[in-house]
């Protein structure tokens, strides 16, 4: 009896000790270590999430690890909680949350713009350059006019196309302007008319995950887009 109590009491410290064990793993089966995407720390990773004690920015789940996004459900920060509609230039109606499952990279512009936008786009276009194949299949680059009235669908076609932009990565979206000045307010992107043609407006790329929350935004124009093209690469499966 004695050897049996004995056998008993093995298996359960066995036991408690696979479940420890289990506790550290997700549901796919392996441990989770988060780093920051710019290694301001080199390479030192952390059991949880949170922000890095040097850069402030999120901490990123390392890329030896899963990749597989979970997007059935969206947290609070999430722009798919946003209900207003667009229409896209090929015009369709949607919603934000129809655009859920891809990182998003998105700026607003207008397309009579004649200074800053011009430049924002081949901002973008210079990120998307070096974005390798194998990702771009999950992103989707996404351009907001702040001038809905001018900015129909038709005239957003026609601007994608001139500037060859009219391929499965590209949107472009004419909301309404309560819609409009609702969403520049999430992305802290600052606009004003001067005149029925003309704006003064903020020049931010923002990068969203495939849960439309943000992960970093890169503010100015022709500036270096190593943070922002790490994130991108950071967020997308």
């Amino acid at each position: 009896m004695k050897i049996l109590k004995y056998i008993i009491i093995a298996l359960v410290c066995v036991s408690a000790i696979l479940s420890c064990k289990s506790d550290k793993k997700t549901a796919h089966g392996f441990s989770q270590e988060y780093q920051c995407p710019m290694k301001c720390e080199g390479e030192k990773v952390y059991d949880r999430m949170g922000s890095c004690p040097i850069c402030k920015m999120d901490l990123a789940l390392v890329e030896n690890n899963s990749k597989t996004v979970e997007i059935g459900s969206i947290s609070e920060e999430s722009i798919f909680n946003l209900t207003s509609q667009w229409h896209t230039e090929e015009g369709n109606v949607i919603e934000l949350k129809d655009l859920k499952g891809k990182t998003l990279v998105m700026v607003m512009i207008y397309t009579s713009c004649k200074a800053a936008c011009p430049r924002l786009v081949s901002d973008i276009r210079n990120i998307e350059a070096v974005i390798p194949d194998e990702k771009l299949k999950n992103i989707q680059f996404v351009f907001v006019s702040i001038d809905p009235e001018t900015d129909t669908s038709e005239r957003l076609k026609a601007f994608a196309k001139e500037n060859y932009m009219d391929e499965e990565q590209w949107t472009f979206l004419q909301g309404t302007k309560s819609g409009v000045r609702e969403f520049a307010n999430v992305l802290s992107v600052k606009y004003k008319e001067i005149s029925p043609i003309d704006f003064s407006h903020s020049n931010i790329i923002s990068v969203f995950n495939a849960q439309g929350e943000l992960k970093y935004q890169q503010e100015g124009l022709g500036v270096d887009n190593a943070g922002t093209v790490a994130s991108i690469l950071d967020v997308t499966p």
